[in-house]
């Protein structure tokens, strides 16, 4: 009997050696190269068959026949949202998150509803049909005739299944429980994630079936298995939040069909996800009044203006090195915003510590905060409150100047609905801005005059 060959592939982003090595050369990760057994490979594994046993064939680009398919709604137009306005047929959609954040509850809810279009089947490898059907029931979602339910992990007996019902939709959770039959490779190893994933790929684009995979994330927060099942798919979806809050935040790190800056904000109540309509009301519902080292902004999440508050607190150092802390945003872009307000705006800041947060939970990472963070800096630094009314939008470059940044007038029109008086904005834009809203409009020019007008 001849020896089986074997390799080494790394778990965290797909390299493959020979040998083994405690760090992968490729990602810089330890302890992450697994050995694998080398399969072959079989004559028409590549070809790509449908159901109908037809093969994929050359074909020219002006023989390719293409018929507009319209997306499929469902009733959560937070998800709809995400994806880039619906659900695209024969697309494939990885939705990631931590344990319990509440994946398979959504997929589960927005199966119910797809189910009233078309013909589902819903996969799990973690839970049997019957826990499935009582969390159907907690969750409100309606027995239909086309939901089938099928508690399955072998890849062959899910190919059968499919060819059977032939459904419109997919869901398979989690993609870590499934396996290839063929493949000599433990349950949620590479190989296992490979070659399943391909195989759910050539399902989905040969016979427009539409396919949610729920894929398990690593402590670091990355979707867990190669880096190669986030490319395969065309959509990856991360669903944030922690069990200590009641919102959940749907965001798109890549989509094929749409734009990766959309985000999607839910709540988690005992009936399921409930979607939130208006997330500016919720992330600034508990705000103090006349709070020193708070600066509301209005950043946008792809096409949605939303308004968060930015809080620091700046207090006296007791080490040697002052600490940096940061929550929601990048931390280097604040080291940054402190050394040029040190430098342009004469606030001494290298011994005291920063604690930095975007309320809410959100992640904010454009450039139009900015001016908020900075504000909010000084605020604190001078334990002098800022107007409940006011906010402030601008990105702040190397020199001190407030430069302007897109998609103004929205950002504007937002703040005026929410019972804003005031808004601190690029002095470049204000001529721009002239009567088309009724909000305060105040220009400035540089750090410094902005921070003498509020603080």
């Amino acid at each position: 009997m001849a020896k089986q060959k074997t390799q080494f592939v790394c778990s965290n982003c797909g390299y493959v050696s020979q040998r083994y090595m405690g760090r992968c050369p490729s990602c810089g990760a330890w302890g992450t190269l697994v050995e694998e057994v080398i399969q072959p490979e079989k004559a028409d594994r590549k070809s790509r068959v449908n159901l109908a046993g037809e093969i994929a064939q050359v074909q020219k680009l002006t023989e390719v026949n293409v018929e507009e398919t319209p997306r499929v709604l469902t009733d959560l137009q937070e998800f709809n949202r995400v994806l880039g306005g619906g659900v695209v047929p024969g697309s494939m959609v990885l939705i990631g998150g931590d344990p319990g954040i509440g994946k398979s509850t959504l997929l589960l809810q927005v199966s119910g509803q797809l189910a009233q279009a078309g013909t589902v089947l819903y996969v799990s490898g973690e839970e049997s049909a019957s826990q499935i059907k009582l969390r159907a029931e907690r969750l409100g979602v309606q027995p239909e005739a086309d939901f089938y339910l099928f508690p399955e992990t072998d890849m062959s007996r899910i190919r059968k299944a499919i060819d059977e019902t032939k459904p419109d939709y997919v869901i398979i959770d989690s993609i870590q429980t499934m396996q290839q039959p063929d493949v000599q490779s433990a349950v949620g190893s590479v190989a296992q994630i490979r070659e399943t994933t391909a195989e759910l790929l050539q399902i989905a684009k040969t016979n427009g079936i539409t396919i949610f995979i729920v894929g398990h994330v690593t402590k670091e927060g990355a979707i867990a298995g190669p880096k190669i099942l986030e490319h395969m798919v065309d959509t990856v979806l991360y669903f944030e939040g922690d069990n200590q809050r009641a919102y959940r935040l749907l965001r798109a790190v890549k989509n094929r069909f749409g734009s990766t800056n959309e985000l999607g904000i839910f709540e988690m109540n005992q009936e399921g996800l409930v979607e939130v309509a208006n997330p500016s009301d919720v992330f600034l519902e508990e705000r103090l009044e006349s709070a020193s080292g708070s600066a509301v902004v209005v950043a946008m999440e792809g096409t949605r203006p939303i308004m968060v508050e930015v809080q620091a607190l700046i207090t006296p150092t007791v080490f040697g090195n002052a600490q940096r802390t940061a929550a929601g945003i990048d931390r280097n872009r604040v080291s940054v915003l402190m050394a040029v307000l040190e430098k342009r705006a004469s606030l001494l800041l290298q011994n005291q510590d920063a604690y930095i947060r975007a309320a809410g939970g959100v992640r904010l990472d454009e450039p139009a905060i900015d001016l908020a963070i900075a504000v909010a800096i000084a605020s604190s630094y001078k334990d002098l409150g800022t107007k409940s009314t006011d906010a402030f939008i601008g990105e702040i470059g190397l020199t001190g100047e407030i430069r302007r940044v897109p998609r103004m007038l929205e950002r504007i029109t937002e703040a005026e609905k929410m019972g804003f008086q005031r808004v601190f904005v690029p002095k470049s834009v204000a001529s721009d801005l002239a009567g088309k809203t009724s909000i305060q409009i105040v220009p400035v020019e540089t750090l410094a005059d902005a921070l003498k007008l509020v603080i």
